[in-house]
């Protein structure tokens, strides 16, 4: 089953954006969007949220 994939919304409409998804397994995938089936970063839903939860610290503020 092919996973339905969903654009960054701090995406233009370039085609350099981060996209992901969410398989049966509750698996999170990534993916960019020039080479969608090239590399595909697989993680669980608490490192994702870790991820994004780091990524919007500001920067040199201390990682949580």
């Amino acid at each position: 089953m092919n996973p339905s994939w969903q654009k960054s919304s701090y995406c233009s409409e370039g085609s350099s954006c981060i996209h992901v998804a969410v398989t049966a397994t509750n698996t999170i995938r990534l993916t960019e969007s020039a080479d969608p089936t090239g590399a595909i970063v697989r993680t669980t839903p608490t490192a994702f949220a870790a991820l994004i939860r780091n990524a919007k610290q500001p920067a040199g503020a201390e990682l949580t």
